[in-house]
Parts: structure tokens; C-alpha cells; sequence
């Protein structure tokens, strides 16, 4: 713990004293120097038709609730720039930023709060960039069954691109960083290195998400499925097809997770034990259409295989069950379906319609969510 407040503080240093160094260097900043940007989201949820893993009914639960997010972004000069964000959410959720404001079954809603989600310092060098502070994870995907993009880990990321061929490109995404717990607590390291390539109307990519448990660190015993005390060594295969239907684009994607990690019948955790072979995953998708401009629409399908120890599931996306706590989701040993559609209301308001349909793999829970999404950003 010590170790990660002292990151967590020399990081927020380091990214102050960068500011401070840049901007006594540099011309006086002016107003397209600074941009405010956010986001608000009004969300109607609905779970549905649920079971419990022994298979006794669950019941139904029908929520509104609220994300906000307000940031900063700084261009202090041609190389450097600099980033804050705020967010609405619980502090001990890492995973997700929305409030329950009213519950119309009479459960107990959300307290207010508000925190600090990023702050980061980044450098753009002709093909080569880095930052550090705590941020967006620094890896090309096209979904969040690997990684929560809510989730904001606090390190070190690095970059480079260049050109392969005539139409080719080649990146290569690193970085090493704290784990959260929470959105003030650290536990636990992740080591990342990917490399992406895109050419014309397909993209490539393959890498390793690397985790490494602190089992000694008393914050990591907050996360569920003994998560902070469990390793993960992630392979990862991405691959996306692009093209045009008439008018509007269609893309395909498909994404692939093994967990190389070999864990033991007599592991003393029980559920790793119990999971030691689950630890494959994939996910198919097909998406038609965009919302770049008023009136524009998209339709998509995804259909998703997670085994238990396929993913770190403290880390993985919250959109799909509802199985967990209230500040964590068990987000794998599930097979289902996802059906979207999107509609553009205005250049910077849309709205977005999702229906997922679950399985457990392993017990007899399952589950049925419906949410509709109105989104707003400047």
C-alpha cells in the first residue's frame, strides 16, 4: 500500500512539475490552448427474467441512473499537453461511473460523490508519444470484454507508429501500471505490450496483458473472486474487417483471450481450483451503420464465450449481467448475446438501445437486461 500511494503521489508530482517546467518555458497559454470536454448520460436499466447460480429466482429490477464526467485538456505546447478529468460514481467502484438516482422497486439509491479520475502528462514526438499519470489503458481494442475503458490505471504507457508499404501501418502500444481498487487505492501491477497492424480495410493486433497480484496489499482484498490475489498472463488476438454497405460501413470483429496462466487443482482458493481449466474466451461481432451526424443510425451483434479465468473480471466490462456486488461486476463463466441500435439526435445527442441475453457456463445463473441511453457530450 505504501508503494502505491508513493506512485500515486510522486506520479501527481511529476505531472504538476511537468506543467509548471512547460509553462514558464512556453508562450502564455491562450483560450485554444485550454478545452473543457464531457459528458452527461441519462440511463434507464431494467434486469429481467434472472436467475441465481443454486437457480432461485432473482427479481426484477428496473433503475434510472446518471454519469457525469467533466475534463481538462491542456495543449502546453506542440509536444506536451496534459489532462484532469472528473467523474460521478462511487469511490471504491473503478469499474463504473453511474448513480442510481431513482430505483422503482424500492431499493436504496446512490450517494452523490465525485472524483478524480484522470491526470496525466503526454508528450507527442513525430511517431512516438508516451504519458504518465493515471489514464486511459494504451491499447487498440473493439470492445471492453478485456478491459473496462472506466477502469484507469495509474503508470507509465509508450508508443510508436510508422508506415509499412504504401497503405500499411504498424503500432506498437506498452506500459506498465498500478491496478485500482477503487478510484484512490492501488493494488497490484499490469504489464501490457501489443502490436497492431492495419492495412486498407482489415486491422490486426496481438499481445499479453500481464497481471500481477499483490496478495499482501490489504486493498486488494476488496476485489471479487479473489482477483487481487490471483496472476492473470492474458493472450490476447484481435482482428476487424471494414467495408461499405451502400452508404453506411460495415465492420466485423472477432477477439480471442487465453489465460496462460497454469493454476493448480489444490490451489488453496476455491474458485480457482474449481475454474483452473476455464481460461479461454472469444467474442464475434457485426456492426452496420454510424453516428457521426443527425439522423445517421447503428445496428451491431455481438455474441460472447467468457470462461471464468478467461479475464480479470475486476477489470473487464459491466455492461452485460448484473452478477456481483454493488461496486464490482463478475463479468465471466457467461455465454450470451448482445443486440444494439443507435441513433444520432443531434450532432452531439444520441440514443442508444440495448438488449443482452446471459447464460452461466458453469451454474444455472442467467439473466435478461434492457438499456436505453441518452448521451450528451461537449
Amino acid at each position: 500500500m505504501c508503494l502505491t500511494r508513493a506512485f500515486f503521489s510522486t506520479g501527481l508530482l511529476l505531472v504538476l512539475a511537468s506543467l509548471y517546467t512547460t509553462a514558464s518555458q512556453a508562450a502564455p497559454l491562450s483560450r485554444d490552448d485550454l478545452k473543457i470536454n464531457g459528458d452527461v448520460r441519462v440511463r434507464l436499466e431494467t434486469d429481467f427474467d434472472s436467475q441465481r447460480a443454486d437457480g432461485r429466482e432473482r427479481e426484477d429490477r428496473t433503475r434510472l441512473r446518471l454519469r457525469l464526467r467533466l475534463g481538462l485538456d491542456i495543449a502546453a505546447s506542440d509536444r506536451w499537453s496534459f489532462g484532469l478529468r472528473l467523474r460521478s460514481g462511487s469511490a471504491d467502484s473503478h469499474q463504473s461511473p453511474h448513480v442510481t438516482v431513482v430505483d422503482f422497486n424500492n431499493n436504496d439509491t446512490d450517494d452523490t460523490a465525485v472524483n478524480l479520475d484522470k491526470w496525466f502528462a503526454k508528450v507527442n514526438r513525430k511517431k512516438v508519444w508516451a504519458w504518465i499519470g493515471r489514464n486511459r489503458l494504451a491499447l487498440w481494442k473493439q470492445n471492453e470484454f478485456l478491459w473496462d475503458d472506466d477502469a484507469t490505471p495509474a503508470g507509465l504507457a509508450v508508443g510508436f507508429d510508422t508506415a509499412v508499404g504504401d497503405a500499411g501501418k504498424l503500432t506498437i502500444n506498452t506500459g506498465y501500471f498500478l491496478l485500482p481498487s477503487g478510484l484512490r487505492d492501488f493494488a497490484g501491477n499490469l504489464g501490457v505490450g501489443q502490436v497492431v497492424y492495419s492495412c486498407g480495410h482489415y486491422t490486426a493486433a496481438g499481445g499479453v496483458m500481464a497481471f500481477d497480484a499483490d496478495a499482501d496489499d490489504t486493498d486488494a482484498g476488496r476485489l471479487l473472486l479473489g482477483n487481487g490475489n490471483r496472476d492473470y498472463t492474458l493472450w490476447v488476438g484481435n482482428l476487424q474487417a471494414r467495408f461499405d454497405a451502400g452508404s453506411r460501413p460495415l465492420t466485423f470483429g472477432l477477439d480471442v483471450v487465453h489465460n496462460g496462466e497454469h493454476y493448480s487443482a489444490s490451489d488453496p482458493d476455491p474458485f480457482t481450483a474449481a475454474h483452473r481449466d476455464q481460461t479461454d474466451g472469444f467474442v464475434i461481432s457485426a456492426r452496420l451503420g454510424a453516428i457521426r451526424k443527425p439522423g445517421d443510425w447503428l445496428a451491431a451483434y455481438y455474441y460472447a464465450d467468457i470462461e471464468a479465468l478467461a479475464v480479470n473480471t475486476s477489470y473487464a466490462e459491466d455492461d452485460w449481467v448484473r452478477w456481483g456486488s454493488v461496486v464490482e461486476t463478475r463479468s465471466s463463466d457467461f455465454t450470451g448475446h448482445e443486440l444494439r441500435f443507435a441513433y444520432a439526435l443531434e450532432k452531439h445527442l444520441n440514443l442508444v438501445a440495448r438488449l443482452y441475453l446471459v447464460d452461466a457456463i458453469t451454474t444455472r445463473e442467467d439473466g435478461s437486461r434492457f438499456r436505453l441511453d441518452l448521451n450528451y457530450r461537449f
